[in-house]
């Protein structure tokens, strides 16, 4: 893998040179150098990897051009987007998904995270031929690979993860998920610049608000890394924050790291995923900490899993009301149709141990015992 030959072949494909920041240059010759000496990718992992940092490439190239020719969407404001993070598996997909039944609010979706130009047409947010074309991707891949989307399953009209807007600025954990990179991996969480990914996102907001506009409402559960640089690009940004007890989350997260990186590689360390995953939620928390010492403890609004679970709809009004937004007879009735249809488990059951990953519950509840105890996890006696 050469970081030129995938600038150039993502040119080729486009017809496109501009890529808007050099900056995102560093990221991209980390990466595919880190890829190239510790990933241990397979044949069919490299080819995959190649794929999906071209398409990233290629996807921004369109963006900015499209920005160039249409540069008074910049002018049409983007407003107190909300931000939903938290550790992985905390019920961030659950709060975005009901966020996302609200019709007032306009979520990233899966397909167009990966094919934004032309953006979408009024009305057409689940019908656009590249909304169908993934769907069809993701019939196959819960077809041979069902393990994946009982972990985590999305079609391709569902709120996606934020950072893949972000993958297109080379500064994505996603990448850190799909790989055994260290090198990568310590950049991203200690030494990368933030700020360019999210101002190429915003831009990226601008063009696919075109036809289809409403509240942005956006999750990825890796925002406590950088908090300060998405605050300074949007300044009026809601924070909502979830917490569920980190037995739950290390397995379950551990489990789908290791079985993602299996799909790229023959030579998956479930211990290696395990301290991978401890060392970025450890950052996490303090990241966010530092930024509620900074800013106020009520910087952030706070959801815990058991209250989220025991009373869905009940959060989502809690939620509203800190921020002050109608919670309308529209709005719950919208939410409640999509629990209906929606059951957990809908897509099979997960199945993790922590010992696999040479961990023990009580060993993790340990580790992160003052965590729990600031935000009020609750854990079994």
């Amino acid at each position: 893998m050469d970081a030129n030959a995938l600038i150039a072949a993502a040119q080729a494909d486009t017809g496109l040179t501009d890529l808007g920041d050099d900056r995102i240059l560093e990221g991209l010759d980390i990466l595919v150098n880190s890829l190239n000496s510790e990933a241990r990718l397979t044949e069919r992992g490299m080819a995959s990897t190649i794929q999906r940092i071209s398409q990233a490439i290629s996807n921004r190239l369109r963006v900015i051009d499209y920005l160039k020719q249409h540069p008074e969407l910049l002018e049409r404001p983007i407003e107190k987007p909300m931000f939903v993070f938290g550790l992985p598996r905390t019920g961030t997909t659950l709060v975005i998904n009901l966020l996302n039944a609200d019709p007032s609010r306009r979520a990233f979706l899966r397909w167009e995270s990966m094919d934004s130009v032309p953006p979408v047409k009024k009305g057409e947010l689940s019908t656009d031929p590249r909304c169908l074309a993934e769907q069809e991707k993701l019939n196959l891949s819960v077809k041979y690979a069902p393990h994946i989307s009982a972990m985590h399953h999305e079609d391709a009209d569902s709120p996606s993860e934020c950072q893949f807007s972000m993958a297109a600025s080379l500064c994505a954990q996603l990448y850190d998920s799909n790989a055994h990179i260290p090198s990568y991996h310590d950049w991203f969480l200690y030494k990368a610049d933030y700020r360019p990914a999210f101002e190429y996102q915003k831009k990226l907001f601008h063009v696919l608000q075109e036809h289809e506009g409403g509240r942005w409402t956006l999750k990825n559960p890796w925002h406590p890394l950088f908090l300060n640089d998405l605050t300074a690009v949007y300044p009026d940004a809601q924070l909502v924050m979830t917490h569920r007890d980190p037995a739950e989350v290390v397995g379950s997260a551990c489990s789908l790291v290791k079985n993602v990186r299996m799909m790229m590689s023959d030579h998956v360390d479930p211990k290696d995923v395990a301290a991978n995953l401890l060392e970025t939620f450890d950052l996490m928390i303090a990241r966010q900490d530092a930024y509620r010492a900074e800013h106020g403890q009520d910087s952030i609004h706070d959801i815990l899993y058991t209250d989220l679970l025991r009373d869905p709809v009940g959060e989502m009004k809690k939620l509203y009301d800190r921020y002050d937004e109608p919670f309308t007879e529209e709005v719950e009735n919208s939410m409640r149709a999509f629990l209906a249809n929606n059951q957990q488990g809908k897509h099979g059951k997960h199945h993790y141990t922590l010992e696999e990953f040479g961990l023990t519950k009580e060993g993790v509840r340990a580790h992160f015992r003052d965590y729990c105890e600031r935000y009020g996890i609750a854990l079994p006696v």
